[in-house]
């Protein structure tokens, strides 16, 4: 059966349009969580360090998360697991092979945004942040109810976690320039999905306001 492959080499211009917005949430530092989605090395390898998206997502993830952390938001990371069990992989497989070994240099969280003993990392299964974690369980047990989404990849698990959150009255932030994707066009499109169906879309100068007037 054909697979689809990551990318061997990414690098495109973030996009600088944000798409329209139908809902009108604003991010309370009170009742939000801060999301890093898969920063491990296995989905970031493709990425040129130095050029965009990544040279402009990776500090701007380090901006926010120092902001959360100031104002005691919770920080919670998402991570695979290495060399999974083809019935933990499952379907999965059929469209992405094996996945990443049990390697440190694959399932590392990359250096930049490696996480503080105080932080969350959760073993991640699918798609979706929320399937077979405990997620939206941590959340009620903070009385959290919004989710500020930053990682990889923008059209697939970041996307999927916000409609999956979504779907369980969580408000969804996806922020623009903290996320990355295959591609300038792919990223696009999971912007304006998001923005259309599930979440407030907004850059990191958004979230800098909405945070920092939590300080006034």
């Amino acid at each position: 059966m054909p697979q689809t492959s990551l990318p061997k080499s990414i690098s495109y211009a973030l996009p600088y349009e944000q798409p329209s917005n139908v809902a009108t949430w604003t991010i309370d530092p009170r009742r939000t969580v801060l999301l890093l989605h898969d920063m491990q090395e296995y989905f970031i390898r493709a990425f040129e360090r130095n050029a965009e998206p990544l040279a402009t997502v990776v500090p701007n993830i380090q901006r926010i998360r120092k902001q959360a952390k100031e104002l005691r938001v919770p920080v919670v990371y998402t991570a695979q697991p290495g060399d999974q069990h083809p019935a933990d992989r499952a379907l999965l497989a059929d469209f992405w092979g094996p996945g990443l070994s049990d390697d440190p240099r694959e399932t590392s969280i990359i250096h930049d945004l490696a996480p503080d003993p105080d932080d969350t990392l959760l073993t991640k299964w699918r798609y979706s942040a929320f399937i077979r974690t405990n997620l939206r369980d941590l959340m009620r047990e903070w009385g959290r109810d919004q989710l500020v989404i930053t990682g990889v990849y923008a059209h697939i698990g970041c996307l999927t976690t916000a409609l999956d959150g979504f779907m369980q009255d969580v408000e969804i932030f996806l922020v623009s320039d903290a996320v990355a994707d295959f591609s300038a066009r792919e990223h696009n499109e999971a912007l304006a999905y998001a923005a259309a169906r599930c979440a407030v879309v907004l850059p990191t100068s958004g979230v800098d306001a909405a945070l920092g007037a939590a300080r006034v």
